[in-house]
């Protein structure tokens, strides 16, 4: 079965934002053009971040899938660790604040920056 791996930055138990894989099946479309199975959306956005943009901590307000058309977007987290984003390569970004808690920039969330020397513009698709 063919399939596509999504990437997800998400809240763990913890409170702490942490990415992992999750394969999606690609078992509709032919065998030319395999498709996944439709996913509802709650609309598009783009956005252009300058050179040098960089962000404080933060939470996802609504889960949304994060495209890369253009720049490079670094996206860190609390434990230190950090992954690169580029052109053509996406991530769901569903690190929302756990129901009840206030939100601590020492605890919750990422932050993401601009890298290199074009401006970063990124498609989000609500989920």
């Amino acid at each position: 079965m063919h399939t596509f791996t999504q990437v997800i930055l998400f809240t763990d138990a913890d409170g702490r934002a942490r990415f992992r894989d999750q394969t999606l099946p690609l078992d509709e479309g032919t065998p030319a053009a395999r498709l996944s199975a439709l996913v509802p959306s709650g609309g598009l956005q783009l956005r252009e971040s300058p050179v040098g943009f960089r962000s404080p901590f933060h939470c996802t307000v609504t889960p949304q899938w994060v495209f890369i058309l253009q720049g490079q977007m670094e996206i860190g987290l609390q434990d230190g660790s950090s992954r690169v984003f580029g052109p053509g390569q996406h991530f769901y970004s569903a690190d929302v604040l756990p129901d009840g808690a206030s939100f601590d920039a020492a605890l919750h969330g990422h932050w993401s920056r601009q890298l290199g020397d074009l401006p970063l513009i990124t498609a989000f698709v609500r989920g």
